[in-house]
């Protein structure tokens, strides 16, 4: 399965407040994400750490 790059706390849905706004700055989750973001994913040997240029089609080919 290819990556697949999830949503972004900051950006805005239905509801009038953010992900990132719903979290207290002193819950644990902040500390795990700076972790993580810090991590080189590649080099522990996740092949598909960086998302393509090229996206992600509209729809498998499975489909059409």
């Amino acid at each position: 399965m290819a990556y697949i790059e999830g949503e972004p706390r900051s950006q805005h849905t239905l509801f009038p407040t953010t992900l990132d706004e719903l979290i207290p700055q002193d819950h644990v989750c902040r500390v795990i994400e700076a972790f993580v973001n810090r991590l080189d994913m590649a080099k522990l040997g996740f092949v598909r750490s960086e998302p393509a240029e090229t996206g992600r089609p509209v729809t498998t080919r499975a489909i059409c």
